[in-house]
């Protein structure tokens, strides 16, 4: 009997994590726009020392040890015949893709400003636009970071770490940031705001300027609806959390008024067999949790069950969130706990441990020695 297909329709975080799972139990075929993991990770991280993060964030799929058995396919998602089992979608030159599947996973994720978007792109078109967002920063004297959440809040940390002689300046509509994690968690990253010298202003909630989609990097001043005077900078880092799904190539019906995929509590999609969905794409609860909280492990667990006739299993999500929120710094790497306290891995740690046995072997069971990032970009590698 022939092995089961299984199609993952996008290859981020947790679609890459999904298909390590499934790679020697069923054929795997994922799709993706980009020719790697170009994670939606560590914005913060991104934008001060893209170097580092190229390192442990953008991964060309061929580095992947459990991928090898992987089929990757680059294009463009585009449809989907739920009634056939057929992923439609459209290659870098255009030409038709068509994807037969037993077992079907969207993982398409979301877009969140420059740093998120569903768009094909070659490795050096994604080398440009990484360094020409830092190059921006970098040449500001002043920037503006607007946004409550976890990327504006590491952006803040990091662009002050890097370059402690900018005046940078934290905008954010309520009484503090972070409201998706303990307020333990704040308090601590506010102390290292403040001995960074970051200006922090709550209550600030901005306008968005007509027709800004938040895919640039601004220089005008900034409005704010709350009724303080505009502020103004040399740069404008909008984070301001306004996530659409990557879902413009599904049918409507398997979609709720947000545009996110419904799902049961065993992630699969209610009314079509074999179709399951997980990440932030998954309206799986208010947070969308299955994005952080081992949700690929229980989607490949489920998958495999569903062929084998076994029962599935549902998915708990998390009343907060937790994790790194600033990620690696110079003196290391603090991990929030769901109670707001916080264990930090020292730098060594970081670089012997954590960074290579934890997360290249323990999360992706092997990864090959790194590119250089212009050989990368050169040969388009992935």
């Amino acid at each position: 009997m022939s092995r089961k297909r299984v199609v993952i329709a996008g290859l981020g975080d947790v679609g890459l994590l999904t298909a390590i799972r499934l790679s020697r139990h069923v054929d795997v075929v994922g799709i993706s726009v980009k020719p790697a993991l170009v994670s939606g990770q560590e914005l913060g991280l991104r934008l001060s020392r893209p170097s580092d993060w190229v390192r442990d964030y953008w991964i060309p799929f061929d580095r992947f040890r459990r991928l090898d058995g992987v089929r990757t396919v680059q294009a463009e998602l585009t449809g989907v015949d739920l009634a056939t089992r057929k992923v439609l979608a459209r290659g870098p030159d255009g030409a038709p893709v068509v994807e037969r599947y037993d077992a079907l996973v969207i993982a398409t994720g979301v877009s969140n400003g420059f740093w998120r978007r569903p768009t094909l792109q070659s490795a050096a078109e994604i080398s440009a636009e990484l360094y020409a967002a830092h190059d921006r920063l970098a040449a500001a004297k002043s920037v503006i970071v607007i946004g409550g959440g976890a990327a504006a809040v590491s952006s803040a940390v990091n662009l002050a770490t890097t370059w402690p002689d900018k005046r940078i300046d934290l905008y954010f509509p309520g009484q503090r940031p972070l409201l998706e994690y303990h307020s333990r968690t704040w308090n601590r990253i506010e102390q290292r705001l403040n001995k960074l010298g970051v200006r922090i202003h709550p209550g600030h909630r901005a306008v968005i300027p007509t027709g800004f989609t938040g895919e640039e990097i601004t220089s005008a001043p900034v409005d704010w609806s709350t009724g303080q005077p505009p502020a103004s900078a040399e740069a404008v880092l909008w984070a301001i959390g306004r996530v659409r799904p990557n879902t413009g190539w599904l049918p409507q019906e398997i979609l709720d008024d947000d545009g996110f995929v419904r799902v049961k509590p065993d992630l699969r999609v209610p009314g079509h067999h074999g179709v399951f969905a997980v990440g932030d794409v998954a309206a799986t609860d208010p947070l969308r949790s299955s994005a952080r909280n081992r949700g690929d492990a229980l989607v490949a667990h489920n998958i495999r069950a569903r062929f084998a006739g076994r029962k599935l299993r549902s998915f708990s999500p998390p009343s907060r969130r937790w994790g790194s929120v600033l990620g690696s710094q110079p003196d290391g790497m603090e991990v929030f706990f769901p109670t707001g306290h916080a264990f930090r891995f020292p730098a060594w740690a970081v670089e012997h441990l954590v960074m290579p046995w934890i997360v290249r072997w323990g999360m992706y069971r092997g990864v090959r020695p790194n590119y250089p990032l212009k050989q990368l970009a050169d040969n388009d590698v992935g």
